[in-house]
């Protein structure tokens, strides 16, 4: 393959990374010493035109190759995820245009577009080495953009933690990666999976495949590797809470799904009640479980909605790792849909806790307290987001939790081992409600404070979290419309 056959199958990624660049450019000569406000509005046009060039570029040029044994791999999956990742994006620079938390506006759009990419490389790759730079660029974006608020001692002690448990995550992945060449000799996903697939699992494959779940586990925020998530969710710029909350949660389910389905198979084992066998999936099935446990219990009792959200971010994670469990296309299918349907919900949610913020300076339950009657359209929108959070129909996280139950369930449709992590997903989904009820509490029985007045919501969020919220609701009515692509690009790919 040429230089420029690669550049142009890495198109996509090279026209983020040139609006990144045009946007320290621009914010840095021309709009140096501008109203703060037009800066922002300018980087983020400059920044969302970029996303939108390169979803258009993918659209109009459509590729499928595969540069050195997976180091970028183009094919109509990996399309499919990276043009949800831009939208996730351009959504998040969308929230950000009226979030006053920094000075450095060119710096903030840049690294949301970097991270952008980190994401769209991680997606693409099937090689090792790749998958761990492309973590870590992603990662590393991402801790700058939780410690952007300089003025709040929250947002630093964040990303410390961040920056940190990242850190010991890295370590995690690195170490099984290592190992993982050491018996294969290889670091393609495919050729790994050949070298160990019909072989005993040794205790350095063993040993190789814990380290790889830890790993990601920090990175997916799963229980017990959560700890860093509710102050990330919490300390940071809401942007940049929203954007770790949403994107790097879908490229990072995807790849780990890659992981697991390409470089460990034949070293599946079993999940099913009664029927353990060693492997990497009563591994995953017992962090699903704990996530989705400790998840929701813990939520119960936070007074904070930014709290409230991390904490069911865990238990979200424990029901989209049961799609992986099912290791055939369906369960694929059902987790990426229900990836991307959460990314969707959880970006709208973070929008309105913007507004709320901005509003009363807070983001506790008593902050919401009569914003129906302040605010009617933005809480129609947050009952949406949060329904949907909670699994009730017609709402599309409804559905993204039927398919993931009924791909577990046909992973192992003739013992119905897996039958205890389905009934346990819909007992914890049941306890979700409680908690999620207790914020539209707050929005539609509580009374308005005294002297509030109507609150103000910026334009640009308006439209974002109404787009968002008719996108919850169609997927939910007409979800066709994602998995009719989503099918035939696994189809085509052969998972």
């Amino acid at each position: 393959m040429s230089y420029l056959q690669l550049l142009a199958l890495a198109a996509p990624e090279t026209i983020v990374v040139l609006a990144a660049l045009a946007v320290l450019t621009a914010d840095l000569t021309a709009l140096r010493g501008l109203e703060p406000r037009f800066r922002r509005w300018i980087g983020g046009m400059i920044a969302g035109m970029g996303c939108v060039a390169a979803i258009g570029w993918m659209l109009a040029m459509p590729q499928q190759a595969d540069f050195q044994s997976g180091m970028l791999v183009v094919d109509p999956l990996t399309r499919l995820v990276k043009v949800g990742l831009l939208a996730l994006a351009l959504f998040t620079l969308v929230v950000s245009l009226e979030a006053d938390f920094t000075s450095h506006q060119g710096e903030y759009f840049a690294l949301v577009l970097l991270a952008t990419v980190g994401m769209m490389l991680l997606v693409s790759a099937e090689d090792i080495l790749m998958v761990f730079l492309s973590l870590e660029l992603t990662s590393l974006s991402l801790y700058v953009l939780t410690a952007f608020n300089k003025q709040s001692r929250f947002s630093a002690e964040a990303a410390l933690k961040y920056f940190l448990f990242g850190g010991m995550s890295a370590a995690f992945t690195l170490f099984g990666f290592s190992l993982l060449y050491g018996l294969s000799g290889a670091t393609n996903l495919g050729q790994i999976a050949a070298a160990i697939r019909g072989r005993e699992l040794d205790p350095l494959l063993l040993v190789a495949l814990v380290m790889t779940v830890l790993g990601f586990g920090f990175k997916l925020a799963a229980a017990p590797f959560h700890l860093w998530a509710p102050d990330v969710y919490e300390g940071a710029p809401v942007p940049s809470a929203a954007f770790v909350a949403s994107g790097s949660k879908v490229a990072g389910f995807f790849i780990f799904a890659k992981v697991m389905l390409l470089g460990f198979a034949g070293a599946e084992g079993s999940g099913s009640w009664h029927a353990f066998r060693s492997g990497w999936i009563p591994l995953v099935a017992v962090v699903a479980a704990l996530s989705m446990v400790l998840g929701n219990l813990v939520a119960i009792v936070q007074v904070s909605v930014r709290r409230l959200v991390a904490y069911s971010a865990v238990a979200h994670g424990g029901y989209t790792l049961l799609g992986l469990l099912a290791h055939n296309s369906q369960g694929l299918e059902a987790l990426v849909y229900y990836a991307f349907t959460y990314a969707l919900t959880v970006l709208g949610t973070f929008a309105v806790v913007a507004v709320v913020e901005q509003e009363t300076g807070g983001s506790r339950l008593q902050d919401f307290a009569g914003l129906s009657r302040r605010a009617p359209g933005l809480s129609l929108c947050l009952l949406i987001f949060l329904l949907s959070l909670a699994g009730l129909p017609p709402l599309a996280g409804f559905l993204g939790k039927f398919y993931l139950f009924a791909a577990t369930l046909q992973g192992d449709p003739h013992s119905l081992g897996s039958l205890w992590l389905v009934i346990l997903a819909v007992g914890m989904s049941a306890v979700s409600l409680y908690y999620y009820l207790q914020v539209l509490k707050q929005v539609y029985v509580a009374g308005v404070p005294s002297g509030a007045a109507p609150m103000r919501t910026p334009w640009s969020i308006q439209v974002a979290v109404s787009v968002l919220a008719f996108a919850v609701v169609a997927l939910g009515c007409v979800p066709q419309t994602f998995l009719a692509p989503l099918t035939e690009a696994l189809r085509v790919v052969g998972l």
